[in-house]
């Protein structure tokens, strides 16, 4: 029986950690209250008074304590509103990561099988390079979990003063790879970066910089943005 997720599949979680954990506060603060519906063949989520265009990204069995991708959904199959999601599958084949490739992800051996479905859903936002997911409960023993795919949706810029806390935030999500979360997140932003030792350099432009340097076990032991006046 599974009972942890691959080393393939932690290091690209961590990739997104800290990009993703800024996004998702960005989707949080514009989502508003509210119950919500959707229309899958309009591919429409609403949410109080908010409409938005989605995929469906996977959902979570409670009772069976597995996820399934939402492109591998016998009702859902081949249709537009899991087209955003089959990139996950695409991408999981293309870099040996099973858990983003299998269409089922067991979870009963997990210690959290509630928390891995998160991590799975966290990765696969990520991959699809989506501004957040949304996750809700679909029936008493299933959670479905949305990706919102609407330019309206705020993207979480990289600001230089909370850059610090957004990377030890990040960093310690997961707690597997702090390099990859570094790493990672200077991707997201499209941000030239460069390995020297035990330290990353990253070009902010105009002068700008910013080195993340990491202590001999791997984690972050500090941030230093260079801004100029």
């Amino acid at each position: 029986m599974v009972s942890e997720f691959s080393e393939a599949f932690l290091l690209e979680a961590e990739r997104h950690a800290a990009w993703g954990a800024a996004q998702l506060h960005a989707l949080g603060a514009f989502m508003p209250e509210g119950p919500w519906t959707a229309d899958l063949p309009s591919c429409l989520y609403q949410q109080g008074e908010l409409e938005l265009r989605v995929a469906v990204l996977g959902t979570y069995d409670m009772d069976q304590q597995s996820w399934m991708w939402g492109w591998a959904n016998p009702g859902l199959r081949g249709t537009e509103v899991v087209a955003l999601t089959g990139a996950v599958r695409r991408y999981g084949r293309v870099h040996g990561i099973a858990e983003l490739a299998e269409e089922i992800v067991p979870l009963s051996g997990f210690a959290d099988p509630r928390r891995a479905a998160e991590m799975l859903a966290f990765t696969g936002m990520g991959v699809a390079e989506a501004p957040g997911y949304i996750g809700v409960p679909a029936g008493p023993a299933t959670q479905v979990y949305f990706l919102p795919d609407d330019p309206r949706v705020p993207r979480a810029g990289l600001d230089p003063v909370t850059l610090p806390r957004t990377l030890l935030t990040g960093a310690g999500l997961i707690g597997y790879s702090a390099r990859h979360v570094v790493s990672g997140y200077f991707d997201h932003h499209d941000v030239p970066q460069r390995s020297e030792g035990d330290r990353i350099v990253a070009d902010l432009g105009a002068g700008n910089a910013v080195e993340v340097g990491f202590d001999a076990v791997g984690r972050i032991s500090g941030v230093q943005v260079k801004v100029l006046p």
